[in-house]
This record gives structure tokens, C-alpha cells and sequence, in this order.
């Protein structure tokens, strides 16, 4: 009897081996299929003054007072 169920238990894992790795193919073509605009303006980031990242360019730097030497 042990026979029986160690061979059950083995199929049981190689079924949800192949299972995953069939919904992991899935997901790579499902991944695939999206389109991307692929432009440059859409891949570039800026950082702002303060440290945080941002889409838009900056604006033009508020001149600062520095002292005179």
C-alpha cells in the first residue's frame, strides 16, 4: 500500500510542477503582448530640489541669495 500512495503523492507534484510552469509561460507572453511606447521622455525621471523623483523636467532654478564676498 505504500507503493500506491508514494506513486500518487509523486504525480500530485509533477501535476502541480507542470501546472505552474505553464501559468509561468503564460505570464511571460501575457507580459510580452503589452505594449510599450518605448520613448525616451517616457524612461527619463527627474529629481526635484527637495530629493523626490518626478516626470516633469524642472522648472527654471529659483536664484538663490548669495552672499557677497
Amino acid at each position: 500500500m505504500a507503493r500506491s500512495q508514494n506513486s500518487f503523492i509523486k504525480n500530485q507534484k509533477a501535476q502541480k510542477k507542470k501546472k505552474k510552469r505553464q501559468e509561468k509561460l503564460q505570464k511571460k507572453f501575457d507580459k510580452k503582448d503589452q505594449e510599450t511606447s518605448g520613448s525616451l521622455d517616457d524612461m527619463i525621471a527627474y529629481v526635484d530640489e527637495f530629493g523626490n523623483i518626478v516626470d516633469e523636467p524642472p522648472q527654471e532654478p529659483v536664484k538663490k541669495n548669495e552672499p557677497k564676498q
